[in-house]
């Protein structure tokens, strides 16, 4: 017997968020990707770990390069024509440092934040 998930009514489905910034940080790299939050789909991402960025950082790990990473899924994203998406912070990521530097990137680079 298979148990279908309910569907979500129409009226509710058009104030959800559909495009969800999440951002991940190690001790070498810089990640970040928008997710299509109704498919599970990643619509774009960044990464400190892409060769195409790498040989232009002097760091892979620092807030300049967030930024580039910020800047670069922003253009990313008006290319797939993606205008706005909301952000996701885990509890313990505060608007703070990398964080600040990517979301600040993107903003310059014309993305709205829900």
């Amino acid at each position: 017997m298979v148990i279908f998930p309910p569907v979500k009514p129409e009226r509710l489905a058009k104030y959800l968020k559909p495009y969800v910034l999440k951002m991940h940080f190690t001790n070498k790299f810089v990640s970040a990707q928008v997710i299509h939050s109704p498919t599970a789909t990643v619509a774009s991402a960044a990464s400190s770990q892409e060769k195409a960025l790498r040989s232009s950082m002097e760091s892979t790990r620092d807030v300049a390069a967030a930024a580039k990473i910020g800047k670069i899924l922003g253009e990313r994203l008006l290319l797939k024509d993606i205008p706005a998406v909301s952000v996701f912070l885990k509890r313990e990521q505060k608007y703070h440092g990398k964080v600040r530097a990517v979301i600040d990137s993107l903003r310059e680079a014309g993305i709205k934040l829900i």
